[in-house]
């Protein structure tokens, strides 16, 4: 059997990349081709039966079967150059590298390894034979970079299963009853406190909303601390601003709570000013939530029609925008309507037929057998 073992810096429960990695394994597994996850660090509770790379030896392992070594690029990190010494065909999965300047004047260090591994990035056109993105905005970064084999195949989500998740029926009554007695809209954005996810930008939106439009208003800014200065920074503003009654950041909440706060919200916004992808966007879709967004970077690409785009982020343009969808159920309707059907575009059916196609092509090109279970495939993977 053909193996495509996946490598990355970091396994852990609940990340993007990470839910990636196993569910791009069980789609490889259903084409019937065998692998497993290997890690620089595997955090505890991520099951999947995933391993540390000091756990094996890679040449050990290629002897027993034709193998290809497939790397989740996101970072700098030294698990890149284990996996470019690694013996076998390798497959580099680009799920873009925030650019240093948007995260180093919080985060030094931050900044160092983000800097380190777009030098990587560049090394790592010499040994990889094919070259994988989650999306056209990726893509174009890889072939600038000189990689002449590339594919877009989106992150794996299961989005037609995003909204059904349970939800924590206490906070859900807690949020609801804040809502009936307050009234006002709900804002909502869901992302790690980072600059360059621009959650200071949303304070600044929604303290213009208030004041022309919903006094009454509130906004929910779930994720954990990715910078504990920038952290501190926002909260500053909040009081400064004196939105500490109405502006809550959570930190990282239980997917429970999630799924509560998607429920209540009126309405998903984004100041984001770099996105390679975006899976909060889908899940805001999922929940039938309309979104506002910034655009930018990957994420136009990523919502398709299912958004209201904007162009300018300014406190007063956002705010505006944002008014505009809370204010008009027609609108509304047909953000809720758009963003169902770029769901189905979206969905897990139609990027693990990318994935295929892809993996139909590679192997084809390495001169590996197809397994038996492998459907027929397009010569051409699709971007979305």
């Amino acid at each position: 059997m053909v193996a495509v073992h996946q490598v990355l810096p970091v396994f852990a429960p609940r990340d993007a990349i990470g839910n990636h990695t196993a569910a791009v394994r069980r789609a490889l597994r259903d084409m019937g081709i065998g692998g497993e996850i290997f890690a620089g660090e595997v955090v505890p509770g991520a099951g999947n039966g995933a391993r540390t790379i000091r756990e094996i030896e890679p040449a050990r392992l290629a002897a027993t079967e034709p193998t290809i070594w497939m790397y989740h690029a996101s970072t700098g990190s030294p698990v890149a150059e284990w996996w470019a010494a690694a013996p076998g065909l390798k497959i580099l999965d680009y799920h873009n590298i925030t650019p240093a300047e948007l995260l180093g004047p919080w985060e030094p260090a931050v900044g160092v390894e983000l800097e380190h591994g777009r030098r990587q990035l560049v090394d790592l056109v010499e040994v990889t034979n094919w070259a994988l993105a989650d999306s056209s905005f990726n893509e174009d970064e890889l072939r600038r970079l000189g990689f002449a084999w590339t594919a877009v195949v989106p992150i794996l989500v299961d989005t037609a299963h995003l909204a059904d998740e349970a939800v924590d029926a206490a906070v859900l009554s807690r949020l609801r009853t804040r809502k009936d007695a307050e009234g006002g809209a709900d804002w909502l954005f869901v992302s790690r406190l980072l600059p360059h996810k621009a959650q200071h930008d949303l304070i600044k939106a929604f303290a213009a909303y208030q004041f022309a439009y919903e006094p009454t208003a509130r906004l929910t800014l779930v994720g954990s601390v990715g910078s504990a200065r920038y952290a501190e920074a926002l909260q500053d503003l909040v009081d400064d601003l004196g939105l500490t009654p109405t502006v809550r950041l959570t930190g990282s909440v239980p997917a429970g709570e999630l799924g509560a706060h998607y429920r209540v919200a009126d309405v998903y916004v984004s100041a984001s000013e770099h996105e390679g992808f975006g899976v909060p966007l889908l899940e805001a879709m999922a929940h039938d939530l309309p979104v506002v967004a910034y655009s930018c970077t990957a994420v136009p690409e990523t919502v398709g029609t299912g958004a209201l785009l904007v162009s300018d982020k300014s406190a007063t343009a956002l705010a505006a925008a944002v008014h505009r969808v809370v204010s008009d159920p027609g609108l509304r309707a047909v953000l809720v309507d758009a963003g169902r059907r770029r769901l189905g575009e979206l969905g897990l059916a139609g990027s693990t037929a990318r994935l295929r196609r892809a993996m139909g092509r590679i192997l084809d090109e390495a001169g590996l057998p197809t397994p038996v279970a492998f459907a027929p495939h397009r010569r051409a993977p699709e971007s979305p």
